[in-house]
Parts: structure tokens; sequence; C-alpha cells
């Protein structure tokens, strides 16, 4: 009886986990409409990177011999390349790359970050030294130099690049999570926690991961821009996606760069597209930062 009671208001909640979900995003839009509209841009380039056969018009790889250059127009709402490869289908298959390879190569840098900085800050001594002066050493070096460096000893690919943007973005959510576990692992609750006999590991996951959880999404964030950018401009290099793969970055060089006066939309389309996505991310991210950052509260519209 009382497992049937229990299963009826687990129900009878349910529908009110999602209404408050619903007032959360609607406070959120309010309170940070910026961040908002980042949010939609992000979500409207996920949509179409992931519904991309059923937007694009052509497939990005046809070649229209007797359209090269297309101006845009009805037929080509952004016109052809050199090859007569229509750019609006090339733009939309291009966030898939482009999304892809950022998302991945976050998950993976906040893997890593929030592995290192929890493991470094918690139980300190020796492997906090040692994690802080790899940490240093990736640092010192240019976020865009270090992934190229990578990319060209692993070779072009679109795993190899996935790695070496992680690698990269790692370091920064390490010495993130790390700040925030050296105050969270000296609180009250953590001490008590400890005179209860709970272990180390109970304790990093009930206690110490959901407290970090806010300035790491915020890094991943903010990171994801970067991600974007540094995909972009390997792909640009030549040590991104193969061709004739879709790729924002490689279209801005390969075709756009080369034949820019007889076909600037080439690389015009491509170039706004990062720019938006960028534009999107950050404007969520600074929602993100302003809505959850305690210091913050109160001191932006």
């Amino acid at each position: 009886m009382a497992a049937r009671g229990a299963e009826l208001a687990h129900r009878a909640a349910r529908p009110w986990t999602v209404f408050a979900a619903v007032h959360g995003l609607w406070g959120f839009a309010r309170r940070k409409p910026l961040g908002a509209a980042g949010g939609a841009i992000l979500l409207l380039m996920t949509a179409l990177a992931v519904g991309a056969p059923a937007f694009s018009p052509y497939d990005p790889l046809a070649l229209h011999y007797d359209a090269r250059f297309a101006t845009p127009g009805a037929q080509f709402l952004m016109g052809t390349d050199k090859l007569g490869r229509d750019i609006l289908s090339r733009v939309i298959w291009g966030a898939r790359v482009s999304l892809g390879v950022g998302i991945g190569s976050i998950a993976l840098g906040t893997l890593a970050g929030v592995v290192l900085g929890v493991v470094s800050a918690y139980w300190g001594g020796v492997l906090d030294l040692a994690v802080q002066r790899v940490m240093d050493v990736l640092m010192a070096f240019p976020t865009l130099l270090l992934a190229l460096v990578i990319v060209a000893v692993l070779g072009g690919s679109m795993t190899n690049l996935v790695l070496a943007i992680g690698i990269v973005m790692t370091p920064q959510m390490a010495r993130v999570v790390r700040s925030s576990v050296l105050s969270i692992k000296e609180s009250q609750y953590i001490e008590a926690a400890r005179a209860l006999g709970a272990r180390d590991l109970r304790i990093v996951a009930t206690h110490v991961l959901p407290n970090v959880l806010a300035p790491v999404i915020i890094v991943a964030t903010a990171g994801l821009a970067r991600a974007i950018i540094t995909e972009a401009s390997l792909s640009f290099l030549g040590l991104g996606a193969p061709p004739p793969t879709p790729s924002w970055g490689a279209d801005l060089s390969g075709m756009g760069r080369t034949y820019f006066e007889q076909g600037p939309w080439a690389a015009i389309f491509p170039g706004l597209a990062i720019s938006f996505a960028v534009l999107g991310i950050n404007l969520l991210g600074d929602g993100l930062r302003d809505a959850w950052d305690p210091r913050l509260a109160g001191t932006r519209r």
C-alpha cells in the first residue's frame, strides 16, 4: 500500500517537475534576454545540424557545372562556388562538423578537466603539484598553436581534431574546478560528512561534484565558442575535416579566399555562420554566468 502511494505521488509530481523547468527557462529569458537570444541561436544551429538532410535544398557535394559562381537568387539562395556546389547546403552540413567537433572536444576537455581538477584539489600533495605543472606547460602555448602541433603530429581526421581541441580545452577547466574544490572541501558540511564516516569517493560524488556543476557549465559554454573557432582555423589551414567534407573553415579558405573577387558569397556566408554561432554561444555563456554567479546577481540586465 505504501509503495502504491509513493508511485502515485511520483506520478503526480512529474508534471510539476516539467512545469518548474519551463518556468525556470521563462524566468531566465525574462531576466537575461540576450542570453536567451544566444540560446535560441545555438538551438537553431543545432537543429539545422541534426536535420541537415531535411533542411538542405541540395546535396552539399553535388556539382552543378552549368551554375558555377551563381549569384544568390531563387534557385541558389546563397549562390554557388567554383564547382557549382550550393553554398546554403554546405553551410547547413558544415554545422554538423563545427558543432560536432566543438561539442565532442568540449565534452572530452570537460571530463578530463573535472577529473584532474577534483583529484588535484581534493587529494593534493605531490599529485596536485604534478598535475598543476602539466597544466602550466599546456597553458604556456597559445590555443591554436598547441592544437596545430597536436593535429600535425596525429594527422588530420575528425577523431584527431576532437582529441587535439579537447586536450587544449582541458587546462582551463581543470584550473576552474580545482579552485572551486579547494574552497568546497573546507566547508562544514564536508567535515560533517567525514565525521559521519563517509568515504572520500562518496563525498566527492554527493557533495563536491554537484557544487562545481555551475562553474563547469559556464566554462564549458564559453569553451564551446573557442572550440568552434579553433576547428574553423584548423580547417582553414587544411588540417581539419578532409575534403570534400563541408566545413565552414575549409569553405572559407579553399573557395572563398582564392575566388573572392569572382564569388565573394562563397566566403561571406561560411564566415557569417561562424560569427553567428560564436555570438550565440557567447551570449548564452554571459547570461548563464550572470544568472549563476552570486557576485554578479543584480548587477546586469
